[in-house]
């Protein structure tokens, strides 16, 4: 099979029958798959998706919600194809740019094709200015230039998505996360239309939990192999700190002044102490959740059902 679409769904159920219809139309010349994971949703998006649902299509269903991350982490678990695009199941995104993403990574011998929402058809003050103070931010900071870390639409060559290691909601850091493989990574303007089924899944508080992953991926980015020339780093500039903060307190105590409950002394030992401790188990944690997951072949979601549409493809005829 030539390509997969991973499409993550979560209470789409108005928008499942003009996505379908649609997609088939733009791929109608490819061999492909439609790979519909829904995250729990709590409206009539699983039934439309049956009622509608053609021998191309795989639906995964989760138990509960989990996020798009693992959604699409599921998806790309499943998928068969050499080529596998992930977009989302709202049609803010065109199915009809995937052909042409597609001639792009052949034509430049691409790994990662990225798309970039030519003319988006969001809202100004939450959506397109957060997401472009963010996308400056990330390509700066990781050396990745891509200028739209949050589209969903990219195509990805299969060896490159099934080693991306999809945790947390590290879906907005895919193209980082390419790159650490020796990916070669392009991006292609695409169709952006406005939302016309559904509610926006995501508002101005997610710009804690990207500042959080940020801080992730720049760890895995510059320290994952070489974790002691950070934490050395930290340790080395409190330590200095500390040590002169102590012998500042020691000079004035040989002056014959009390020290002890002096607010300078007590600030510098807890600052130094907890900020090292609390960043430090930080990325700890996250480097030991990723060995309990790759370590024993588990996964970040629960998954209900898997149901396929082709008698042909439950005897595993492609």
């Amino acid at each position: 099979m030539k390509l997969s679409v991973v499409v993550p769904l979560y209470n789409e159920e108005a928008s499942i029958k003009p996505f379908l219809e649609k997609t088939r139309s733009a791929l109608s010349g490819i061999d492909y798959e439609i790979i519909l994971v829904d995250d729990g949703s709590r409206d009539k998006t699983v039934e439309m998706v049956e009622q509608y649902a053609d021998e191309r299509t795989l639906l995964i269903r989760f138990k509960r919600n989990f996020g798009q991350t693992p959604a699409m982490a599921a998806g790309i678990d499943y998928a068969d194809g050499d080529y596998i695009a992930t977009i989302d199941g709202d049609l803010q995104n065109d199915p009809e740019d995937i052909p042409a993403m597609i001639e792009k990574l052949e034509r430049e011998g691409l790994d990662v094709v990225a798309g970039r929402r030519l003319k988006r058809q969001d809202g100004f003050i939450l959506r397109k200015l957060p997401s472009s103070i963010a996308n400056k931010l990330i390509a700066r900071l990781t050396g990745v230039y891509i200028h739209d870390y949050g589209c969903t639409l990219k195509l990805f060559k299969q060896d490159i998505a099934k080693n991306l290691g999809l945790y947390g909601e590290m879906h907005r850091f895919i193209p980082v996360l390419a790159v650490l493989q020796g990916a070669k990574i392009d991006e292609m303007d695409v169709r952006h239309h406005p939302r016309r089924y559904g509610q926006s899944k995501y508002g101005i508080a997610r710009t804690t939990k990207v500042i959080s992953d940020l801080m992730l991926v720049l760890f895995l980015k510059k320290y994952s192999q070489r974790p002691m020339h950070l934490f050395g780093t930290l340790g080395f500039f409190g330590l200095f700190f500390g040590m002169l903060i102590n012998l500042y307190m020691i000079v004035l105590k040989l002056f014959g002044q009390n020290i002890w409950g002096r607010p300078l002394l007590l600030l510098g030992v807890v600052l130094t102490l907890g900020g090292i401790q609390l960043v430090s188990s930080g990325f700890i944690a996250e480097q030991v959740l990723r060995t309990y997951f790759e370590s024993q072949d588990k996964k970040p979601y629960i998954i209900k059902e898997v149901k396929e549409f082709s008698e042909l493809r439950r005897q595993g005829v492609p």
